[in-house]
Order: structure tokens, then sequence, then C-alpha cells
């Protein structure tokens, strides 16, 4: 399994237009595209946490697309509809971190070290 994640933070200026336009390309992109799995969607969580005061001021958003392979993700973005949303997401945010990451269960920890 993999998951495309991307933080991403409006611009100050982004207007209601350009974020309703935004929103519907993304929708579009993830009902139009057959290899989307599962998609969350959240805002950024505050809590006063020590690590927050460190933290690059990058992502106010996160969305978190599965696909259940390399394969998927590719078609995801090669299709048209993540083309337009691209464009958008570009003219919209003021800054975002994109990564995509081969997952599984727990025993894929042993990997980390």
């Amino acid at each position: 399994m993999i998951w495309h994640l991307v933080l991403m933070k409006p611009r100050a200026d982004v207007s209601s237009s350009e974020r309703r336009a935004l929103v519907a390309a993304f929708e579009r992109a993830v009902h139009e595209i057959p290899t989307v799995r599962k998609v969350t969607v959240g805002r950024r969580a505050l809590l006063g946490a020590g690590y927050e005061q460190g933290m690059p001021d990058t992502g106010e958003y996160v969305i978190a697309i599965q696909f259940d392979d390399r394969a998927g993700l590719e078609a995801y973005l090669g299709h048209p509809a993540h083309e337009d949303l691209g464009v958008r997401f570009t003219r919209a945010l003021a800054s975002a971190l994109i990564y995509d990451f081969e997952v599984g269960g727990m025993e894929r920890l042993a990997t980390m070290v």
C-alpha cells in the first residue's frame, strides 16, 4: 500500500472562490481517478506540545490519499483531473510538503533500524 501525504497552507489572500475551486478540483480528482482507495482530510490541531514550537509553519491542512501500489499513485499523478488540481493547488497555496510512503503493519517497524 502507498500513501500520498500533502501538508499545505493556503495563501493568506486566497479568495473564497479560489478555495471552492481547489476543493472542487480535489473532489473531482478523487472521484474520477479509479486508483484512489481512501482519502483522509484534516486541519492541524495545536495542543501546546513542546514539539510544535520547532515545526515549520508549513501545514495548516493534511490530505492523505491511499493507493494499492505505486502504479495506482502514478496513474493518479498522470490523470488529467490531477493536472487541473495541480494548477489550482499551486495558485492557492503559500506552502506545501508532499511525500509518498510505502506502508504496512507493525512488522515494518523493524526496517527503521
